[in-house]
């Protein structure tokens, strides 16, 4: 007898991201269509009646929250939104109390960006860890004092809890529920219908704060920031910084902590990172190389900031994300080109025992 679909409940405050309720949704819908049976029943539920007014500026038809019982099979999430449509949310109290009845009911729980606000409310990340966008952060972290807020995961599983950085991370997020239901098959067919660059595990790390301050030419620091991404290869003391900035050392701390919420050596650590990552999947470099180019000792100190910050080795990072890398491009080939090219010199030697 077939399986039963799974309900998924996407609780839309108005305002909400249109990506955090329409991203997720056309993950559970595509498995429909790609399983060729029904898996998930998609709801979109508001928490008034009629439709929910979208950050986008369109409206999306809605069941009222409170017509709906939680079951065992449900899958809840909470949408995120702009400060305006959280507040709305959290004054209005309807969904951090059905989430609260929900949550020892249904299958999973979760939110996706600003959402994990409402699951503050009702209380259910107390001792729990969570994600959501990186700029509300620390916001969540004064709200929810109890929970432990992941800054760098785009999105974290904490038994049933399923909480998600936003926007397109909401995407990966609902990949991962997915295959936890039906295997990876599935998932990887969803991914390529949709045109997914790469399916991102919970540990790939967002754009952290400080590096999102060089946004802005005006930004504090950004000037410093800048220069240290480019020279990251450099020895990068918060002395050099402070020179750089034209400040004493322990006023360049200051200012790192206050306009970036970050430490100096915290702030090269995440460069030395962004630097390593980018060199792991575009480059055949060594370890070792790599290790040089980043301002690292050697390739164990490669591994050790590597696995602290995204829980995997370096191996493991270049296997998942590695893509092919341009002829020439800074004098380096992946592995796949060279045998591209071993192929065509196969190619053009004449047959033995035979004249051209």
């Amino acid at each position: 007898m077939p399986e039963s679909a799974r309900r998924v409940v996407i609780i839309a405050p108005d305002g909400a991201q249109t990506l955090d309720v329409a991203g997720p949704a056309e993950v559970f819908a595509a498995a429909s269509r790609h399983a060729g049976r029904r898996r998930y029943d998609v709801v979109v539920a508001s928490l008034g009646r009629g439709p929910v007014a979208t950050s986008a500026g369109f409206a999306l038809t809605a069941t009222p929250l409170a017509s709906l019982r939680p079951t065992p099979r449900d899958t809840v999430l909470v949408a995120g939104g702009d400060d305006a449509a959280i507040r709305g949310a959290l004054a209005d109290g309807r969904a951090a109390a059905w989430v609260r009845r929900a949550a020892p009911i249904v299958e999973r729980i979760g939110s996706v960006c600003s959402g994990a606000f409402v699951l503050a409310a009702a209380g259910l990340l107390d001792g729990r860890r969570a994600a959501t966008h990186w700029s509300a952060c620390e916001r969540l972290a004064r709200f929810a004092p109890r929970a432990t807020v992941d800054r760098d995961a785009i999105f974290v599983t904490d038994g049933k809890l399923w909480t998600s950085a936003g926007v397109t991370t909401g995407i990966d997020m609902a990949l991962a529920m997915v295959e936890a239901d039906h295997g990876a098959a599935l998932v990887d067919e969803i991914a390529a219908r949709l045109v997914l660059y790469a399916r991102r595990p919970g540990f790939q790390a967002q754009w952290s704060s400080a590096l999102v301050a060089q946004r802005e030419a005006s930004a504090p620091l950004a000037a410093v920031v800048a220069w240290a991404r480019e020279n990251v290869g450099a020895s990068l003391d918060v002395a050099a910084l402070a020179r750089r900035a034209g400040t004493s050392p322990r006023t360049f701390h200051r200012r790192c902590v206050t306009h970036l919420g970050t430490t100096p050596a915290r702030l090269v650590a995440q460069l030395r990172l962004e630097r390593a990552r980018t060199l792991l999947v575009t480059s055949a470099l060594s370890h070792k190389e790599i290790a040089a180019h980043c301002g690292l000792r050697d390739g164990a100190e490669l591994a050790r900031l590597v696995r602290r910050q995204l829980g995997v080795s370096p191996g493991e990072y270049r296997t998942r994300f590695s893509r092919p890398v341009s002829r020439g491009r800074s004098g380096h080939n992946s592995a796949g080109a060279r045998l591209d090219r071993r192929r065509r010199r196969g190619s053009r030697r004449r047959p033995r025992g035979r004249r051209a």
